[in-house]
């Protein structure tokens, strides 16, 4: 009660003082100082009431930089204990996320093309520099002399010939005509698909354009005509089939077509022979001095040259395809083709598909990069031709115009945009595939289009080594995992089948 009756003693509780915003002409204060309107005075302003420099303001300001702060410091602290400690890192090739599980695989390597005609030098081998020439931008192509010795491409050949050659040629299996069957598509489905300007009608170029139609065969407008009318699925004789006309065809009598008809090999996507060199362990000496130069004493990790070349992780090069060694008699050929092929949810990768465990009805052949040496000189013809290189853009109905078709490497080789004329010792790469703007694979590179000019004198001899990876950046991973591990555990015996090559593992040949 004495508090209160002293409360009350003292008048009324006085509420929180706010500022009062004061015009200039009416401030007690400006006038006392004898200053006038237009003259400053030396206080602190005040803020109206309510203004940005309220006091509520600033404390939800106050609020959200601390809880801002708070977010930053945390995620920080995150980041820090997922990715551990830099310096426990084992390196930029692989970085292990756990017990049992995959690796985290580090960006793939890409050369820079700068411009067509570039020239850099690179140290491959330890005596000499190599000369690299950029040759295309699209595809990033590149040409590198000397690349091989004129020894060591006599005894490759040399061990191809020892290990017999066999005909290239692209030929359906049994087993591809079967999954062929499985898939569930109809033939409108298949109409659709074949007519990829969408006008309700198959002219003669969208036909064409499908190469695996051909069974092996190279077919050309008078192919189709031919078989056409074989199998009278052209009435009326324009060499257009509208939906109608391909409905009523009996696709069976396609496949009993191609069957039948043998043709020549001047008429085959493919005329040449070949054979696979392995360059693992227990391979020939010099095939393991390709990826592995044998080296001197005080450098007995030597990189290799294909290693150095491409700069890719030991694990990509060494677990790629073996070498293959082509040889081309006059007449030889190989149609414009990509190496590599694109992977759809029906197909998987030859090389990981033991780590897969998916069902699929096909695979393909994942070639990354492909580094093609030319083993001689040619009489006469045998450039490796790029139709579409360095073109603006690419359109596949484009490659073939009225009777020209750029993919024709008998026909019309002359009009491509690029042609490399094979010298002894010389190696050119390539990559067939875009990247993926996260350093991996992304798409196929159209512009990688390529094949292997009619030759009209003399024997061409190349060989092909393609670096595989799997577009599916976690399944290259652990592929690279098993054959590791299966490596650790089982030596030699235990790695794939083309790691190894037997036939050579004591064999010395004098050149």
């Amino acid at each position: 009660m004495a508090a209160a009756a002293a409360a009350a003693a003292a008048g009324p509780r006085p509420e929180a003082v706010r500022p009062r915003w004061v015009p200039p002409e009416h401030d007690p204060a400006r006038a006392a100082a004898g200053l006038g309107d237009c003259e400053d005075v030396p206080v602190r302003p005040l803020c109206k009431p309510r203004g940005i420099c309220s006091r509520a303001y600033f404390l939800v300001l106050m609020v959200f930089v601390h809880l801002y702060l708070g977010n930053v410091l945390a995620l920080l602290l995150f980041v820090h204990y997922s990715n551990g400690d830099e310096s426990s890192d084992p390196g930029p090739q692989r970085r292990a996320q756990g017990p049992g599980s995959a690796p985290t695989l580090a960006p793939l390597t890409r050369l820079e093309g700068i411009k067509v005609g570039h020239e850099r030098k690179i140290r491959l081998v330890d005596d000499r520099d190599h000369l690299i020439r950029t040759l295309s931008l699209k595809p990033l192509l590149f040409e590198i002399p000397g690349f091989l010795s004129d020894e060591e491409c006599r005894l490759i050949i040399h061990l191809a010939q020892m290990k017999g050659l066999q005909r290239s040629q692209i030929l359906p299996t049994e087993e591809y005509e079967e999954a062929m069957g499985t898939m569930q598509i109809s033939q409108l489905d298949l109409f659709q698909l074949l007519d990829q300007n969408h006008d309700g009608r198959l002219q003669l170029r969208e036909v064409l354009a499908q190469t695996r139609l051909g069974n092996g065969r190279w077919m050309t407008p008078e192919n189709i005509q031919e078989m056409y009318s074989a199998i009278k699925a052209d009435p009326d004789g324009d060499g257009v089939l509208s939906l109608q006309e391909f409905s009523d065809m009996d696709l069976r009598d396609f496949h009993k077509y191609m069957r039948s008809h043998k043709a020549e090999s001047s008429e085959l996507v493919r005329n040449s022979h070949h054979t696979w060199l392995y360059q693992g362990e227990g391979a020939h000496h010099v095939m393991r001095a390709i990826r592995q130069r044998a080296c001197p004493a005080e450098c007995c990790l030597l990189p290799t040259r294909v290693l150095r070349l491409t700069q890719l992780s030991p694990e990509i090069v060494e677990l790629s395809e073996p070498l293959q060694v082509v040889r081309y008699g006059e007449g030889g050929h190989y149609h414009a083709h990509v190496d590599s092929g694109p992977v759809y949810p029906e197909t998987i990768c030859s090389h990981t598909k033991l780590v897969a465990n998916e069902s699929v009805p096909f695979e393909t052949s994942c070639r990354y990069m492909t580094v093609l040496f030319y083993l001689n000189n040619v009489t006469g013809g045998g450039e490796t031709v790029f139709p579409v290189a360095d073109n603006r853009t690419y359109d596949e109905m484009s490659l073939i115009q009225d009777d020209v078709d750029l993919r024709d490497t008998r026909r019309h080789c002359d009009k491509g945009n690029l042609r490399v004329k094979p010298r002894q010792g010389t190696a050119v790469f390539w990559y067939n595939y875009l990247p993926d703007g996260q350093g991996w694979v992304g798409d196929v590179d159209d512009y990688s289009l390529h094949g292997g000019c009619l030759v009209t004198r003399g024997t061409k001899w190349i060989a092909n080594n393609w670096i595989n990876v799997d577009p599916s950046r976690a399944r290259q991973a652990l592929f690279q995992q098993e054959m590791a591990r299966l490596a650790r555990e089982g030596g030699s015996d235990s790695q794939p089948e083309w790691a190894l090559d037997r036939a050579y593992g004591d064999a010395r040949v004098e050149l």
